[in-house]
């Protein structure tokens, strides 16, 4: 392989990426949606089934599993981890053609692992090198270099000293 097809991003045929924002070495599975206004950076992989939409920015050397969707507001910072079917969310009082919709932005910072069938309500922000454990329910705020679990996620130890 010489250095311009190292470069080049890789995205499936059975996928459709509108963007124009895409990092090299990323890599896009089938069935994967990426709309035109999404940033992605170097180095991800966005595996099968994943929905990103417009106002996304996605950092370096991120996992995004299958069965993912990325709203509009949420942002992933560098060498993130987020695991099958977690969801995000960008709204707390969803309803269909809400007049007064509110969008609440999200920020998953660097190094943050989401496991497994996660949800983070909206307008969270989870601190470098947490990691939140798979099936939890997080509903306010997650402190750096943490672990947390559960319905409500809450914190059962520090990754430091």
């Amino acid at each position: 392989m010489n250095e311009e097809e190292n470069q080049k991003f890789s995205i499936s045929t059975l996928a459709i990426c509108e963007s124009s924002s895409i990092g090299v070495r990323t890599r896009i599975w089938p069935f994967s949606h990426v709309l035109p206004g999404a940033v992605i950076g170097a180095d991800c992989n966005i595996c099968e089934n994943v929905f990103i939409e417009n106002d996304v920015i996605i950092g370096d050397r991120v996992t995004i599993k299958n069965g993912v969707q990325v709203w509009d507001g949420i942002t992933i910072e560098d060498d993130v981890f987020v695991g099958p079917n977690a969801t995000f969310t960008n709204d707390r009082y969803p309803k269909s053609k809400n007049k007064e919709f509110t969008l609440e932005r999200t920020y998953i910072s660097k190094g943050v692992s989401i496991g497994a069938n996660s949800t983070i309500l909206p307008g969270i922000r989870i601190g470098e090198g947490a990691v939140i454990g798979a099936g939890s329910v997080v509903t306010r705020d997650i402190e750096a270099n943490c672990v947390v679990i559960g319905n409500p996620a809450r914190k059962i130890r520090s990754l430091l000293g």
